[in-house]
């Protein structure tokens, strides 16, 4: 599982020229799944997304999280995240496919909302997303599917 993390002053997606999913200060995330995660990948990004200290302090530091500043995040579906270019043509073979994959997105939607105000995108299908990305500040934060987890 990826994740792309962006610390945001607002961000909105549109589909089908409806705003589908919008919010002030807080996180932009455009959340990938590889073709073996699973819950226990969610889980573990969830948890450490809500934790990430990428929000500065009264000192100037980053030191607080979207809970501490009591923001929100946009979760963006985005299975591109999974795809390698070997060649000049991106291929994805490497991305959960897409039914499990919309059921882990609604999952980790879900997670994610027991603790915060989220909104979303719609997956599957083609989302226009503004942001003003706030810093710049971006993460990668990456789970991936481990054998000897699993056993």
């Amino acid at each position: 599982m990826k994740l792309v993390v962006q610390r945001v002053s607002n961000a909105s997606v549109e589909v089908d020229n409806k705003i589908v999913g919008k919010i002030d200060e807080g996180l932009m995330v455009l959340v990938g799944f590889g073709a073996n995660d699973t819950t226990a990948e969610a889980d573990f990004l969830a948890k450490k997304l809500l934790k990430l200290r990428i929000f500065e302090d009264d000192e100037d530091r980053m030191n607080l999280s979207v809970l501490d500043i009591s923001g929100e995040i946009l979760l963006i579906p985005q299975f591109t995240l999974y795809g390698t270019t070997k060649k000049n043509r991106p291929s994805f073979h490497r991305a959960l496919k897409p039914e499990k994959a919309s059921k882990l997105f609604d999952y980790y939607c879900d997670k994610c909302a027991q603790s915060i105000h989220v909104e979303r995108g719609v997956f599957g299908a083609h989302m226009n997303v503004s942001l003003l990305n706030n810093g710049p500040v971006t993460i990668l934060l990456e789970k991936e599917y481990e054998q000897s987890e699993k056993e």
